[in-house]
């Protein structure tokens, strides 16, 4: 396609917030040509006024998002035989031929089980659709999971145990509208900023019209701008929404008429939460017994109460118990399916909702399907011209079960999309060792020096967002047409087109041949038809020319930018149409500290950058606002373990040991220390964070308890560097990729 040469609209790839952004192209007439740090004529981004979900606001890392286009791209498909092998530039045809035909031979020997995907949030919905057409339609394996299932895997459980069914029934405008904003787990300044920034203006323009509550260890960015924050100790938050709960019941501040007729298993709940005592709550949690009492009277003056929740509820053993502790006080006090009231989960991933109406999980199907459902798979196998069980009845394996079945020697491929596992999974030197023991991983990826790259055996460059025509959702259930607006760099390939040709290759012509992404997403938006996530009514043409859409929006919706929230008639998605009280007794940490690591190591992100920094650590704005990784340890802490502020500690767990430079602050709670989790072997300033954390995982949603982890720390006596960086092993690592490219 040729060049645009006129601004273009399109959603922000970075976080689940999907503020819109205007792009300016690289020239405009009689102005200098706007170029990156390597000299590649940049477009530049704003944020979008017309988009409804952000009214024209964006962080920092959206409005450096063209910075990141060309820079460090992947030219081409490289191959190599084995790990120790150089990288070989290969054709396509090679590369995909090298795919099929391990893909053949792994169904005649082993069966459709020996192959597995690791998607990505990253994914335009097209490329996750059409991901598990391949895998779970042709090859008959569930073996597809994504990087959600380490961030909002527990979200997802949660709201189908309780309601029924996934999907945030809440809208960004409720934030305008709540009178409590109730935060737990998320760290919202920094990884949500725009949604923070539009509750902050609201507070400043209308004093005392919203109470801000925070619930975190730490005294973030999030936490100094609360009216209350309780700096609970880590594990402890289902402990703590149970004394809520009951305080709230003691007071008489439930609704029985919305718990009577729209909730089932209440007198269980009762049960449960009489004996979570205030006084037994605040010694469980670490808080003193008035402050308790303050956040429970605000949920039972029955205010309008907007919670809003990420990684630090999902990433834990009981992620799925602490969101339905989350969703038992909205059905206590009947603040849901209301304006400016609910349970809100804020996704971390740009297309995270879309991934998950597609089916982009090992369990899940397109349209909020289950493949556990012989009517649900039934209905997808016609969809998709399949035989009747084609679809496996039986969940596929999850991410971290995908790791295992590797090192058990259970995978003959591994195919690895848009995503960076080397950085973000959990006991990282086990994935590595894993990884190892594949016969082939492929890791498809735009940009060249990722970690996980330097562990694959085949590199497949993908055009990524802005080279090909797609769409997201974001946490809202806002759908936003993301048009192509650059030529594909060299040899990229859009991955749905990539997943239809190896379809084609295997013999699935039919199901398999498209014209374009705009015929794959008509595909399956047909798919959800009177499903809850219902976008039947949309197409690229319909989003391309009226802008962005809040689903539920079945055929012959009128397109509108107002509004729409789920369960507004009090009827939910379960067979009874009533939700459900959660019963989860409270466990805490998987790994609590003991004597040998008495420290609990919570981790997170910092504003200036995402997840991994693929992207991010290509804008010199952004490296230079957290130029490396920060320890943050309590001042009696530090003097216990003898370590000082600005000088390098080292941090061990059961799995592994590192280091980094120390702050020592009163802003995190004693015996908890913190760490930023972007640092991967591939940085300056390696801090592989997530080699320390364990994997044990919510056993409903199978989400990884990243959170938490038992440490110790030590004065360093010199930088701890990741294995790849010993001697010059990691510039051996970087030869094998870059000699064959530009």
């Amino acid at each position: 396609m040729a060049e645009q040469t006129t601004s273009i609209r399109s959603q922000c790839p970075y976080c689940g917030v999907g503020c819109g952004l205007d792009l300016q192209p690289p020239a405009k007439k009689g102005e200098a040509v706007r170029r990156d740090a390597d000299g590649t004529p940049m477009w530049t981004a704003r944020g979008d006024r017309q988009h409804p979900s952000s009214l024209g606001q964006v962080c920092i890392k959206g409005a450096t998002v063209g910075e990141t286009l060309s820079r460090g791209r992947l030219d081409q498909p490289l191959g190599r035989t084995s790990l120790d092998d150089d990288f070989q530039p290969i054709s396509w045809d090679e590369a995909l031929e090298r795919i099929s035909s391990q893909i053949k031979t792994s169904l005649e020997s082993k069966g459709p089980d020996s192959i597995a995907m690791y998607g990505s949030g990253q994914f335009h919905t097209e490329d996750y659709y059409l991901a598990q057409k391949l895998l779970k339609g042709a090859l008959g394996t569930n073996n597809f999971d994504a990087n959600s299932r380490l961030c909002m895997s527990s979200a997802v459980a949660g709201y189908t145990r309780s309601l029924g069914s996934d999907g945030p029934p809440c809208s960004y405008e409720d934030l305008d509208h709540c009178t409590v904003a109730f935060l737990i787990g998320t760290n919202t300044a920094e990884c949500h900023p725009v949604l923070f920034q539009r509750l902050l203006k609201r507070k400043k323009r209308h004093p005392g019209s919203v109470t801000i509550v925070v619930i975190d260890p730490r005294q973030t960015d999030t936490a100094k701008a609360a009216d209350i924050h309780l700096a609970v100790a880590p594990g402890s938050d289902l402990a703590l929404l149970h004394g809520i709960a009951h305080l709230v019941m003691r007071e008489n501040g439930q609704d029985p008429t919305f718990i009577d007729n729209c909730t089932d298993n209440y007198d269980s709940f009762f049960d449960v939460v009489a004996r979570w005592t205030p006084r037994r709550v605040a010694l469980f949690c670490g808080i003193p017994e008035k402050r308790l009492r303050e956040v429970a009277q605000l949920f039972h003056r029955r205010e309008k109460v907007l919670s809003l929740w990420s990684m630090g509820v999902n990433q834990r053993r009981e992620g799925t118990a602490v969101v339905g502790g989350i969703i038992n006080l909205h059905l206590l006090t009947g603040q849901i399916g209301k304006e400016g009231a609910g349970p809100f989960s804020l996704t971390g991933q740009p297309n995270a909702m879309g991934g998950r109406e597609a089916g982009g999980l090992s369990h899940l199907l397109p349209g909020y399907r289950q493949v556990t459902n012989p009517e649900h798979r039934a209905e997808v196998e016609q969809t998709w011209g399949f035989p009747k069980g084609k679809i496996s009845p039986n969940p596929g394996l999850t991410a971290w079960q995908q790791v295992e079945a590797m090192e058990r020697g259970e995978l003959d491929l591994w195919w690895v999309a848009a995503t960076n596992p080397l950085v973000s999974m959990p006991d990282l030197e086990r994935v590595k060792t894993a990884m190892k023991r594949c016969p082939l991983v492929v890791v498809s990826e735009a940009y060249t020096d990722s970690e996980t790259s330097h562990y694959a055996h085949l590199l497949l460059p993908a055009a990524q967002w802005s080279e090909k025509s797609g769409t997201m959702t974001n946490s809202e259930r806002r759908v936003t047409y993301c048009p192509a607006f650059r030529n594909p760099h060299r040899e990229s390939r859009a991955d749905w087109e990539v997943f239809a040709e190896i379809g084609r290759r295997l013999g699935f012509e039919k199901q398999f041949t498209y014209d374009s992404a705009a015929e794959v997403y008509a595909e399956f938006t047909a798919l959800t038809k009177k499903r809850l996530c219902d976008v039947s009514g949309l197409s690229h043409d319909v989003l391309a020319k009226e802008g962005p859409q809040q689903w539920p929006f079945p055929q012959d919706s009128s397109p509108s930018q107002e509004t729409k929230r789920l369960y507004t008639n009090q009827k939910f998605s379960t067979a009874n149409g009533r939700a459900r009280f959660c019963t989860d007794q409270p466990l805490g940490l998987a790994e609590p500290p003991c004597d040998t690591y008495p420290l609990v190591l919570t981790i997170g992100r910092y504003l200036g950058q995402w997840h991994t920094m693929t992207r991010t650590a290509k804008v010199k704005r952004l490296t230079t606002m957290h130029p490396e990784p920060l320890l943050e340890i309590h001042p009696k802490d530090a003097d216990q373990f003898a370590v000082q502020h600005g000088e390098l500690a080292a941090i061990s767990s059961r799995r592994g040991q590192l280091t980094a430079r120390v702050l020592v602050t009163d802003k995190i709670r004693k015996g908890t220390v913190f760490l930023p989790m972007h640092w991967g072997f591939t940085q300056t300033h390696a801090c592989e964070v997530n080699a320390l954390m364990h994997d044990h995982a919510c056993p409903i949603s199978k989400q990884p308890e990243l959170k938490a982890s038992a440490v110790i720390v030590a004065p360093a006596v010199s930088v701890i560097k990741p294995i790849e960086q010993h001697g010059n092993r990691l510039d051996i690592l970087r030869r094998m990729i870059i000699p064959a490219l530009r």
